[in-house]
């Protein structure tokens, strides 16, 4: 035997590591060791509804990588860290949530980081729009808890969504921030690896933090539905930050729009740009939210907006199939209830789809558990009769009862749990036991329905996400009610800054200069 595999041998046998071994276990120790938590919710506060802790659909652990592809197993990024994921539960929009649900789901996320520290950093992956009974900014009080765990030396990488609020204190607590560029949000998976990358490169740089953190509030509350990065002002307002954030010096930039459906002091615009070069930074942010202000009497819906009746009969005159109507006030992809009856009540009631023979339209959806059971035990084919929608919400309309013929039943969708297709007239009811928002065409095929051969579809949204808007034909906004009312005018505020543009038209210019905002390091 050669002499250093011999010696190799006998260190072996010894129960010695061999230098090989050694390197790369160092190697292993110079990894940065880093955690994955965040919530993620849209919470109105003008809906009744109340959001419950299975919502979330928490991961935990290795279940967390099935969030992040650009995490994989063999991706690059997965092999720069050691990860450690703790939980990360993402809600469908809806009501406020209950503080025993926020406290269990910050609680089991803190009881990880405590057993599995110390970290050199954490990704801290929220939407920004979570409401809390009894609790003002949770994003703010979540972070200042996984801090007091995790201490002031971790650089925390934090992603959003751009219909997030950014307090102070979250700002303060965190390091590294983005957000969303696009909305709709096709970017969302883009802008995570983002903040996850940009986390790596401090760690692995060895600059750590960033010197500055500049944080505008911007005194503009508007829906999403006026701000879309389809179209002007927005598209060309947010095509201004990817250019802002890579100038040397600047770390990131962000613009948030902010979440209009919610009444609490921190809900309004907001820039931010952190970076290590003071005046850089300073400047980028007070020019982003100077561009933002100026502009902000050139947005509009992006989309034709009418009355439901005004919406259904220009529908129903057109020859462009098919023709989508946004049922907007009750969209659970924005915080509605989901079960407001008012506009089915109304659909039903036009004389044009009473008989088989009139205007083939799809309605998704509404929830009606009663309904659901009674269908299941019928089978398709057979027909039901029950009461369906407004058990949440019903300050609009009372539950309807639904009667017709059953066409279709689906068990086993991640939100609805059940679907069934309900024949009534010319209109194809979905009936769900739990609420969904219908996304995209497959959510219509598997309950074997074909909505690019319907004359109408109406869904509960707002803007049409990339799949239905390359769909429709045609498109209207409906100006109906519900939790997320787009005439925002018509909420009762109490508690947000004012003034506030668009509530306040004439309200002077804002100070738009750049607050520094103290480090992680410096307390809560």
């Amino acid at each position: 035997m050669k002499p250093v595999l011999l010696i190799l041998a006998l260190l072996t046998a010894l129960g010695c590591s061999s230098p090989a071994d050694n390197a790369s276990e160092s190697q292993e120790k110079d990894l940065p060791r880093i955690a994955i938590a965040g919530l993620a919710i849209e919470s109105s506060t003008f809906s009744p509804a109340q959001t419950h802790e299975e919502a979330f659909h928490a991961k935990t652990g290795e279940d967390v990588f099935t969030l992040y592809p650009f995490l994989s197993p063999d991706s690059l990024d997965r092999k720069r860290a050691e990860w450690i994921p703790t939980l990360k539960g993402h809600a469908l929009p809806g009501g406020i949530v209950t503080r025993e649900a926020y406290e269990s789901l910050v609680s089991k996320t803190l009881d990880m980081l405590r057993e599995n520290g110390p970290y050199d950093g954490l990704f801290f992956d929220i939407h920004g729009a979570m409401s809390v009974v009894g609790l003002d900014d949770p994003e703010g009080d979540f972070i200042v808890r996984v801090r007091e765990v995790i201490g002031k030396e971790p650089v925390i990488s934090t992603c959003m969504d751009l219909h997030g609020n950014v307090s102070p204190r979250l700002a303060q607590n965190t390091d590294l921030i983005t957000c969303y560029r696009l909305a709709p949000h096709e970017d969302a998976m883009e802008s995570k690896k983002r903040a996850v990358e940009n986390l790596l490169d401090r760690l692995e740089s060895g600059k750590g933090k960033p010197a500055y953190k500049a944080w505008i509030p911007v005194p503009i509350l508007l829906p999403g539905e006026k701000t879309s990065t389809r179209i002007e002002p927005g598209k060309s307002l947010y095509a201004k930050v990817g250019p802002a954030a890579q100038q040397e010096g600047v770390i990131d930039a962000a613009i948030w729009v902010g979440y209009a459906w919610a009444d609490e002091p921190r809900n309004h615009a907001v820039v931010m740009v952190t970076g290590d070069e003071k005046e850089k930074v300073a400047r980028t942010a007070e020019d982003l939210a100077r561009s933002f202000w100026e502009v902000r009497n050139e947005f509009e819906f992006v989309a034709p907006t009418a009355s439901l009746k005004e919406s259904l009969d220009k529908a129903i005159a057109s020859d462009k199939h098919p023709f989508m109507i946004s049922d907007m006030g009750d969209n659970p992809t924005a915080g509605g209830a989901g079960d407001v009856a008012w506009t089915l009540r109304e659909i039903l009631a036009r004389p044009e789809f009473k008989t088989e023979s009139g205007p083939s339209l799809i309605y998704a959806s509404i929830p009606g558990p009663e309904l659901v059971e009674k269908a299941v035990e019928a089978g398709v084919g057979g027909t039901v009769e029950a009461y369906v929608g407004a058990a949440v919400d019903a300050r609009y309309a009372p539950p309807i009862k639904l009667s017709g013929k059953i066409e279709a039943i689906e068990h086993g969708d991640v939100h609805a749990e059940t679907e069934v297709v309900v024949k009534v007239g010319s209109v194809h009811v979905i009936v769900t036991k739990k609420r969904k928002p219908y996304h995209k065409e497959v959510d219509f095929t598997r309950l074997g329905l074909n909505p690019r051969e319907t004359d109408i579809v109406v869904v509960k949204i707002g803007y049409l996400v990339p799949e239905l808007y390359d769909m429709r034909a045609d498109w209207i906004m409906a100006l109906t009610p519900g939790g997320v009312d787009q005439d925002l005018e018509r909420l009762d505020y109490k508690r947000i800054q004012r003034p506030m543009f668009p509530l306040d038209k004439d309200m002077e210019d804002p100070d738009l200069s750049a607050r520094l905002v103290p480090s992680s390091d410096e307390g809560k």
